[in-house]
C-alpha cells in the first residue's frame, strides 16, 4: 500500500469475530504508541459487555479505547453518528501525535471512514419504522429489492435495523445513495485483516460463546431487560442479544438457544469475511504472523 504524505496516518485492524482483531490492535499499540477506536455496531452500548465480547480491563492492557459504551442501548446508533464520533476521537488521538488504530469487525463503519462516505440527511420515518417493524427479515428484503436492487445487493439481508433505515432512505429519495465516497479519504490508510481457516474459526466461536455463557450472559441480558431494555430491542441488537431474549421469555430451551446462537453468530463470521474479501486493500495475515503484521505497520509509519 503507498503511503500519502501530508495525510494523518490510520491504521485500521478488522476481521470476522472470534479472530483475535483485539489482541492484535493492543500488540500495534502497545508497539507504536497507539490508541484503539473500536468500530464495533454493537459495542458502542453500555452494558452490553459479556454478550458484545466487548474488551475487558485486562484485555486492555493499558491501551486507551474509544467509542466503547457511547449510547444507550434502548436507542438505534446510527453509522452516521459513529463516523462523526470516531473522526473526532481519530483527530484528538493524531494531535497528541499517538497512532490511531480502529478496530472492529463492522465493515460498514470502518468503510464509512476510511472512505469518508457522505450519508443523506433523512429523518427518521417513525410511523414507516413502526409498520416495517412488524415485518420479517425476509420481507424487509423483498420490499427493499422492489426499491433498490443495488442497495439489496450489498446490505446485510439478515439485519432489520438496516432493512428498515435502507427502505426508509428509499422510500424518501426514491433510492438508497450508493456509497457517496469523497474523491479522496482523509487519511493515509494500511489495513490489515486476520484470515483464519474455517475450521479454526469455528472452534474458536464455540469456545468463545461458552465462555461467555460462563461469565454470566444471561443474568447480563436479564439486567438489561430490568433496566429498561425491551425484548423486542434485544432482539433488534441481534445475535446473543436476540436468542437470550427468546430463552429468557421460555421461548427457546437453552440447549436450543445455544446450538442456534453458535450457528447465527458462524453466519454471521461468513457474511463479515465475504464483506472484507470486497477490499483488494486489505494486507491479510494468520493472527500468529505478529512479526510480519508489525512490519507491515513499521514500513508504513516510516513513509
Amino acid at each position: 500500500m503507498v503511503s500519502i504524505p501530508n495525510k494523518p496516518k490510520l491504521v485500521v485492524v478488522l476481521g470476522p469475530t472470534s479472530s483475535g482483531k483485539s489482541d492484535l490492535a493492543v500488540i500495534i499499540a502497545k508497539k507504536f504508541n497507539g490508541e484503539i477506536v473500536s468500530t464495533d455496531s454493537r459495542q458502542v452500548y453500555k452494558g452490553l459487555d459479556i454478550g458484545t465480547g466487548k474488551v475487558t480491563k485486562r484485555e486492555k492492557a493499558g491501551i486507551p479505547h474509544h467509542l466503547l459504551d457511547v449510547a444507550d442501548p434502548k436507542r438505534r446508533y446510527s453509522v452516521s453518528r459513529f463516523k462523526r464520533e470516531a473522526e473526532k476521537a481519530i483527530r484528538d488521538i493524531a494531535r497528541r501525535n499517538k497512532l490511531p488504530i480502529l478496530c472492529g469487525g463492522t465493515g460498514f463503519y470502518i468503510q464509512a471512514v476510511v472512505d469518508d462516505i457522505l450519508f443523506p440527511e433523512v429523518k427518521p420515518n417513525l410511523i414507516l419504522r413502526k409498520k416495517l417493524g412488524k415485518l420479517s427479515t425476509e420481507n424487509l428484503f423483498a420490499q427493499l429489492k422492489k426499491l433498490d436492487k443495488h442497495r439489496a445487493s450489498e446490505i446485510d439481508r439478515y439485519n432489520p435495523h438496516r432493512l428498515i433505515r435502507a427502505i426508509e432512505i428509499a422510500t424518501k429519495l426514491g433510492r438508497v445513495p450508493h456509497m457517496e465516497i469523497r474523491p479522496s479519504s482523509k487519511y493515509d490508510v494500511l489495513q490489515i485483516g486476520i484470515t483464519t481457516e474455517d475450521n479454526v474459526l469455528k472452534k474458536r466461536i464455540s469456545k468463545r460463546l461458552l465462555k461467555r455463557m460462563r461469565r454470566g450472559m444471561v443474568a447480563e441480558a436479564k439486567r438489561m431487560n430490568d433496566q429498561g431494555v425491551s425484548w423486542r430491542r434485544m432482539e433488534e441488537i441481534g445475535l446473543e442479544y436476540k436468542y437470550l431474549a427468546l430463552y429468557l421469555q421460555n421461548k427457546l430451551p437453552k440447549d436450543q438457544m445455544l446450538e442456534q446462537l453458535e450457528t447465527a453468530i458462524w453466519h454471521y463470521a461468513k457474511r463479515q469475511k465475504t464483506w472484507f474479501k470486497k477490499d483488494t486493500r486489505t494486507k491479510w495475515v494468520q493472527f500468529d504472523e505478529q512479526e510480519k503484521t508489525l512490519g507491515y505497520v513499521s514500513n508504513f509509519l516510516q513513509f
